[in-house]
């Protein structure tokens, strides 16, 4: 009977809920394997009793990233963990989208800001300030450029609580179309949804926002697979992801491009797409025989 660690966090006023974990829990029971919910910070887990830890709903990690990445490497050492550490440290922080760019990801156009950078703002159109490190739109806010001031405190706290700072042009299709998010498991796609624009304007960068607004299904584009494919391919080393997920936006000349690849904890949406549920649950069984 394989042994598998779902593993997410501690509920909290700032810890959205996992609607996916207990119905996962229970289908894998079901196919026989013995399953669990464990708390990734939770020192009296013994990871080493698992054939497979699978990181699902760590959501509190963006602002411990240094003890969440710390803990995904001593985990890797006692059990399989999916996704692999070096995958998470990599993936933890947003300045991977230079380097997808670097490598012809179509991706949001983006600058890098950290702690003694000049301040150095967009003047001439709407933007998005956000940390590197970061999830369900936490200190992340959308900008005018007659709201520089107010954006230049919001950079000061994120660099005094030692985040690096990214500047992004405020992309207008997501206002029409949305944000398409493309789910992969054991490789291949497993099913698409659609959201709303997040940021408001004039919401505060430190107020909760709903980070998943008007979530519908969606059925992929071939151009919007073809991109998704091509950012999966470009993650360095080429290593084998359990799941992924590839957020999509439409830039100014209507072509998709890369807002996020989450390769750590992304929201499987599962509720809203059951019939997936048991292609996840033999993915995740093939992942803990191996």
């Amino acid at each position: 009977m394989p042994r598998i660690a779902l593993v997410t966090c501690r509920p909290g006023p700032d810890v959205s809920e996992d609607r996916d974990l207990p119905g996962l829990v229970r289908a894998l029971e079901e196919a026989g394997a013995e399953a669990s919910a464990e708390v990734w910070d939770d020192d009296a887990v013994d990871w080493a009793r698992f054939d497979l830890a699978v990181i699902r709903s760590t959501w509190d990690y963006s602002w411990r990233s240094a003890e969440f990445t710390a803990w995904a490497e001593r985990c890797g050492t006692l059990t399989r963990l999916a996704n692999p550490a070096d995958v998470v440290r990599w993936n933890t922080d947003k300045r991977y989208l230079g380097e997808l760019a670097a490598a012809g990801v179509p991706v949001v156009d983006t600058r890098y800001l950290a702690a003694g950078d000049p301040l150095d703002l967009p003047d001439g159109h709407e933007y998005v300030v956000k940390p590197t490190s970061g999830a369900g739109a936490r200190f992340a806010a959308r900008y005018t450029p007659d709201e520089h001031d107010t954006a230049v405190r919001h950079l000061r706290r994120m660099h005094a609580e030692g985040f690096t700072a990214m500047v992004q042009p405020y992309v207008r299709g997501i206002d029409t179309t949305g944000e398409r998010a493309l789910q992969y498991f054991g490789g291949s796609l497993l099913h698409a949804g659609r959201k709303g624009p997040v940021l408001a304007p004039g919401t505060p960068y430190d107020r909760r926002k709903v980070a998943h607004p008007g979530l519908t299904d969606w059925s992929p584009t071939l151009e919007e697979a073809a991109v998704a494919r091509k950012a999966l391919a470009s993650v360095p080393g080429r290593p084998e992801l359990l799941y992924a997920r590839v957020d999509l936006v439409d830039g100014e000349d209507g072509r998709p491009r890369v807002m996020e690849l989450e390769l750590v904890e992304p929201n499987l949406f599962l509720w809203l797409h059951p019939e997936s549920v048991p292609r996840v649950v033999e993915e995740i069984l093939k992942a803990a025989a191996r």
